[in-house]
């Protein structure tokens, strides 16, 4: 042994100790993972033998049985003392390795879930991740785990297609359908094999990618390289990633950290359901972060208002939103976000104009929004969508199933075949819980009504087809604005079928935007929306007790069941009615709820099933008209479903 591989192993056994110590300190097992205490029934799975091939070294998560993992640290550093034959092998290889042939010999690793277990080698890992080797050969024993509806199962099967495609073991992603998109954003097709080439650049790319993420303490917090690449991918070009500096890289992941953060902790978004009250700051927080004394606010519309009811209830909202604050705001109105290119073009605008305050005002504009938020840090950005989990645009929506509810009990009283109609919209975020809420309503004055459902975003004419099945009351779809003339269209809200096949309006839900907008600037305007200690995501969510959601009746409901309804609608506002704290039993029989609690906000927003009072289905994706497509890949209820973007 040469002496210095001795003071290279003194070395690495400092930090050895030093790494057992901290480990021990926390609680934390101080060796390697073992694979065969994490699946004790590996002899039962599927074992695959892979062609030899470099594997990534921080990968390497164990050892394949317990062994002599006694002698080395969970990162692989030596703990025996230099007489040990274990250190005098470590020299030996640390010789090999300081000399012109290096150490050569692969070593024998199991892969599970794209981790590796080292079975032969555990010396050679240790003395090149001493050295900081960054990959090494390895012949790979892939362990296959039983195929189930396990989320991360389902991700590790779409990793073994990526790898099998890519043959790269650095991106190991934990959520379903996430590799579709990062194939997307790479722009290769579906089932694409890589090139040689193409394959050593991404690794070089993502190599360089990991470098900014690491210097600004990724690792050290727990969050994933891959998801902020994900992340970063949404915003910037992935040829892009090798044309910048160092420095210009550091700093475009730096502006998305927040967002990093915030979609590391993805599970629990901030939903919040009232408007926030001002709040008491010290003199000292009052000097550091003022309230603005006067917002200037964009306001970003898809078409126009007289193409869009959706774009004119925005528009009436925020000529509302003049009317009540005056000199307290400037809003500006920019139409025709219609393509991502007209969308960013607007944002631009809308920023060189001195906004302070930019709303956006459908789903489909959120990945432009992103953009633009990352582009103009100091602006604050909203978008009109639930369930987002980025920190750098907030969303924005209204809980239309408290106006369902009331509706529903309506139609319930109204029908008298017990046969109701209702016309969904599209199979995203909320939808499920406006349909049920409106059956509880139906149930509630009608215990034998029973809801047809039809979708508006599937082939045919949803009316039609349920006058066919037999339906005499139809829900469709809500007032945009709260305007008499719109239920008296007969295309909106709840109306009665006579026999002639006429419409006669009944109810509806009422969305007041000008409302919404009005308590989201005053939460501006007061302080509270900018008092935040850490990136989080944060959804408003408001209903009937924010005045953002009311119900328009007309004179042909009858008096007992308008005062039924009104009555209903006061309690919900104060609280005391909460429409989903009773029984609610799904199509497959299951209690879902027993009455005994309300649910929470984002079990609301995430409901992905149906009573078993309503006749119908959650349409597939393949299903849709191509036009609700894009929508739902925005917010739909299980994106991981999702089939690839061609």
């Amino acid at each position: 042994m040469t002496w210095n591989a001795r003071e290279e192993y003194e070395a690495a056994l400092k930090e050895g100790q030093k790494e057992y110590a901290r480990l021990t300190g926390l609680g934390k097992d101080p060796g390697p993972a073992v694979l065969e205490e994490l699946l004790p029934d590996i002899g039962k799975l599927t074992v695959q033998e892979l062609p030899a091939q470099e594997i990534p070294m921080d990968r390497i998560a164990g050892t394949r049985t317990r062994g002599r993992t006694s002698a080395l640290t969970a990162g692989f550093l030596p703990l025996l003392p230099e007489e040990s034959e274990f250190a005098q092998k470590w020299m030996s290889l640390c010789d090999a390795n300081l000399s012109d042939t290096g150490i050569r010999d692969p070593i024998l690793c199991y892969e599970y879930l794209g981790n590796f277990y080292v079975q032969e080698g555990n010396k050679r890992v240790s003395v090149l991740k001493h050295f900081g080797t960054t990959r090494i050969m390895s012949e790979i024993r892939r362990v296959l785990p039983e195929k189930s509806d396990d989320p991360r199962i389902r991700a590790y099967y779409e990793f073994v297609d990526f790898h099998r495609l890519s043959g790269s073991y650095e991106v190991q992603l934990q959520k379903p359908g996430e590799y579709a998109r990062l194939l997307s954003a790479l722009d290769k097709k579906p089932g694409e094999v890589w090139t040689e080439e193409e394959r050593r650049r991404f690794s070089a790319r993502y190599h360089y990618f990991k470098e900014a993420f690491a210097a600004l303490g990724g690792q050290a917090k727990d969050l994933k390289c891959e998801d902020a690449l994900l992340l970063w991918l949404r915003v910037y070009p992935y040829e892009q990633l090798s044309a910048m500096t160092a420095k210009a890289l550091k700093e475009s992941l730096l502006g998305l950290w927040g967002d990093v953060q915030a979609t590391a902790d993805a599970g629990t978004p901030q939903v919040r359901t009232v408007p926030e009250e001002e709040q008491q700051k010290s003199l000292i927080t009052k000097l550091i972060s003022p309230a603005p004394k006067r917002l200037n606010i964009a306001m970003i519309y898809q078409q126009d208002e007289e193409i869009s009811t959706w774009t004119r209830g925005h528009a009436e909202g925020a000529a509302y939103l003049k009317s009540v604050l005056g000199e307290q705001v400037t809003v500006r109105e920019y139409r025709h976000a219609d393509t991502p290119e007209e969308t960013l073009a607007l944002l631009d605008r809308a920023a060189e104009d001195g906004a302070d305050l930019v709303f956006t005002t459908t789903p489909l504009l959120l990945g432009p929004t992103l953009k633009a938020a990352v582009k103009y840090p100091k602006v604050r950005f909203l978008n009109c969508s639930a369930g987002s989990n980025l920190s750098s645009v907030r969303s924005y929506y209204c809980r239309i199933y408290e106006g369902k509810f009331i509706t529903g009990l309506i139609a319930g009283a109204m029908a008298k075949n017990d046969l109701i109609g209702y016309v969904a919209s599209y199979p995203i975020l909320g939808v499920p819980a406006s349909i049920n809420a409106f059956a509880l309503g139906a149930r509630m004055t009608n215990p034998r009504a029973r809801v047809l459902l039809e979708w508006s975003c599937l082939e045919g004419n949803a009316v039609e087809k349920l006058i066919a099945r037999g339906a005499k009351v139809i829900s469709n779809r809500d007032v945009p604005v709260p305007n008499a003339h719109y239920i008296d269209l007969g295309e909106y809200g709840t109306y009665l079928i006579d026999e002639a096949g006429r419409l006669s309006p009944l109810a509806s839900p009422c969305w007041m935007w000008g409302k919404l907008y009005e308590n989201l600037v005053r939460t501006v305007l007061s302080g509270s929306y900018d008092q935040k200690k850490a990136p989080e995501a944060i959804n408003y969510w408001w209903g009937m007790d924010s005045g953002v959601i009311d119900v328009q009746m007309t004179e042909l409901v009858p008096e007992g069941i308008r005062t039924l309804a009104a009555s209903m609608m006061n309690q919900i506002r104060t609280g005391a009615l909460q429409p989903f704290q009773r029984e609610l039993v799904s199509q497959d029989g299951t209690v879902k709820y027993d009455g005994s609690r309300a649910p929470a906000s984002r079990e609301l927003l995430t409901m992905d099933y149906l009573s078993e009072v309503v006749e119908g289905h959650i349409p597939a994706y393949e299903e849709l008209l191509p036009m609700s497509r894009a929508l739902v890949r925005e917010l739909g209820l299980h994106p991981e479903d999702l089939p690839p973007e061609v």
